[in-house]
């Protein structure tokens, strides 16, 4: 079965360059396109898609306030964020309303696609650099003490969380770490479940404001 997209871009030209992206892939199909948030509600409530590509600055009703009110609805697609990093805070506050993914718009196709595969399974994904540039604003922040949550972690779980707070997705952990796929779905669910948290972005938080994801990388640099 392919997975159902609808773009909300207010800029036609990037709505028709993400069109033509995601035509050449197999099982994604594009069935819907908005040019701003409130659009975005009616394309979304009539063509039911799996994910939705939004952008945050948009007129009318932004990113934001559409992924608000898409929570809200009840909506079941999931929603991957296109970011051009105007302000941390857009991420953050995204981030909290429950976006499954962030891309950044000049992203490799394949990082797209990635993400919006990984949406559509159930996934939240971030792309590299955006994990990069969240994990810096957040690492920048007062930390809180390392919770029980974080302690209970096996040496592996602790290995899946850190690359997870790379934006390596569960096909790039298998490889760096000689595991199979679905050894690594079982390792970040227990991951999940340990900390408490929803979903692998909320995982990500954790890692860096606890600060074990900058000094786990320190030590697995050494």
């Amino acid at each position: 079965m392919s997975i159902r997209v609808v773009l909300v871009d207010d800029e036609p030209l990037v709505r028709g360059g993400l069109r033509l992206i995601l035509g050449t892939e197999d099982g994604i199909d594009v069935v819907g396109e908005a040019g701003n948030g409130r659009d975005a509600l009616d394309v979304v409530g009539g063509a039911a898609p799996d994910v939705v590509l939004l952008d945050v600055r948009m007129p009318v009703l932004d990113g934001l306030g559409a992924l608000r009110a898409l929570v809200e609805s009840g909506a079941e697609a999931r929603v991957v964020v296109l970011t051009t990093f105007d302000t941390d805070e857009n991420v953050r506050t995204a981030l909290a309303e429950g976006a499954s993914g962030f891309v950044l718009k000049d992203a490799p196709a394949e990082q797209l696609v990635a993400a919006i595969r990984a949406a559509a399974a159930g996934d939240a994904v971030l792309s590299p650099a955006v994990a990069r540039r969240l994990g810096a604003e957040l690492a920048s922040a007062r930390r809180p003490a390392v919770p029980d949550t974080v302690d209970a972690l096996t040496p592996r779980e602790r290995e899946v969380l850190l690359l997870m707070a790379e934006g390596a997705s569960n096909a790039e952990i298998a490889g760096r770490l000689f595991i199979g796929e679905g050894t690594v779905k079982t390792h970040v669910a227990r991951v999940l479940d340990k900390l408490g948290v929803r979903d692998r972005l909320q995982a990500v938080v954790v890692a860096y404001r606890t600060g074990i994801a900058l000094h786990d990388g320190r030590q697995q640099a050494r």
